[in-house]
Parts: C-alpha cells; sequence; structure tokens
C-alpha cells in the first residue's frame, strides 16, 4: 500500500524556481532513505537528488549541485525538492522514489516544464 503522490510542477521561465512535493504514506517514511529522478523525453530516467532518512546526508548530481536542494519533512510524511535558477535543459517529469525491501516505488510523476 505504498504510495507516493508528487505536486508542484508547471510552467515555469528560465532562471524562475519550483518546489516539488512528494507525499508518502503506507510505510514508516522515517526509516527510508527518499530520492528524487527525473525522465525527459528520449533521455534515460535520471537521479536529481537523495536523502537520508533523517535527512543527515544528502547528494545531488553534478548538474543540479547548487540550484536544487532535497529536503524532508518527517512529520508529515514528505520530501520536497526546492529547484531555483531552471533551465529549458531541467524540463522533464519528476518523480519521488523509495526502496522497501528490494522493490522500488514511484509515484505518478508531475511535469516540470521550463521555458519562456
Amino acid at each position: 500500500q505504498v504510495q507516493l503522490v508528487e505536486s508542484g510542477g508547471g510552467l515555469v521561465q528560465p532562471g524562475g524556481s519550483l518546489r516539488l512535493s512528494c507525499a508518502a504514506s503506507g510505510f514508516t517514511f522515517s526509516s527510508y532513505a527518499m530520492k528524487w529522478y527525473r525522465q525527459a523525453p528520449g533521455k534515460e530516467r535520471e537521479l536529481v537528488a537523495a536523502i537520508s532518512s533523517s535527512g543527515g546526508t544528502t547528494n545531488y548530481a553534478d548538474s543540479m549541485k547548487g540550484r536544487f536542494t532535497i529536503s524532508r519533512d518527517n512529520a508529515k510524511n514528505t520530501v520536497y525538492l526546492q529547484m531555483n535558477s531552471l533551465k529549458p535543459d531541467d524540463t522533464a517529469v519528476y518523480y519521488c522514489n523509495v526502496v522497501r525491501y528490494a522493490f522500488g516505488y514511484w509515484g505518478q510523476g508531475t511535469q516540470v516544464t521550463v521555458s519562456s
């Protein structure tokens, strides 16, 4: 019954900002690391950011470092992705992910479009 529901995507101009949210349920959220991935048309799904269960450790793909920030609120069972200085190449569907019992769970994704 694991569920991940992303929200917050939309159309934004280059240089703009957006905050994505992923609401999780069906598991002990605070016990699991969480990740954000994205997939652009014609490209493989790629890791955007990861955060440890406590929020104490974060990792980012090189192209996102300094622009994106992953965070979590374990009291709200929610993981966030703050995206700043957005570029057209950031256009993609963004997915929330958790691995539980060696099975990967994904949300439905939220579309982010960066365009003038």
